[in-house]
């Protein structure tokens, strides 16, 4: 059984006990012990997201796709890498609007558990990954609870704002139905897309200015 430790764990434990679920869990189970490949991120790093933002301090959600396939990166918090690790061109990318945006320092590290701790829900809609093969376990069933995470969400009545982020990021405004909540999209930061709207689209000081009566304290430096 998963323990998040706080709110997460009472809001999904039927969840956990349903079959897609379980087929999941088995799923993973061969997939870490396997020799032949890698798996992203370690076994204790899947839930981070959950584990360090409870369900009723999210203020923010910003959603990424599946996890970093590159040794050592993923961590469990979507585009954030640990510490001491390059960040990635989409993470550099995040840095640059965030610099322009809210004109603080480009930071020296890539990770973003800080944000996690203030608020921000860092989602990938997929939690795992084989190394060197993107989107490798898309469609064994992660979707589906990371599904149920953004419906949770969206029944909640103080407002949060979905920060999406490209067009699978996008889909998922179907889930976001609830008025109390704000979405903001863009294209995604990837160097191939974020010259087509994801630069100047200053998403940071407008989910301050959405939640002006308790911002997200967005520094990380």
């Amino acid at each position: 059984m998963v323990h998040l430790n706080n709110s997460w764990d009472d809001l999904l434990a039927d969840e956990f006990r349903k079959e897609y679920y379980l087929k999941i869990r088995e799923f993973l189970k061969s997939e870490y012990a396997d020799p032949r490949f890698p798996v992203y991120p370690p076994m204790n790093d899947l839930f981070n997201a959950l584990k360090i933002t409870d369900y009723n301090a999210v203020k923010a959600v910003i959603l990424g796709q599946d996890p970093y396939h590159g040794p050592g990166q993923a961590h469990g918090l979507s585009f954030s890498v640990k510490e001491g690790i390059a960040p990635p061109p989409s993470l550099v990318n995040i840095f640059k609007e965030y610099h322009d945006d809210l004109g603080y320092p480009i930071p020296r590290s890539g990770d973003l558990t800080a944000w996690a701790r203030h608020g921000v829900l860092l989602l990938n809609t997929v939690l795992s990954v084989r190394g060197g093969q993107a989107a490798s376990h898309k469609g064994v069933g992660w979707e589906i609870f990371t599904d149920r995470v953004i419906e949770l969400l969206n029944a909640r009545q103080e407002p949060i704002v979905f920060l999406l982020w490209g067009r699978f990021a996008k889909d998922k405004a179907a889930l976001i139905t609830n008025p109390a909540h704000h979405i903001l999209t863009a294209a995604h930061p990837s160097p191939l897309s974020a010259h087509n709207g994801f630069f100047g689209c200053r998403h940071f000081s407008k989910t301050n200015a959405l939640l002006a009566h308790d911002p997200v304290d967005w520094r990380l430096d």
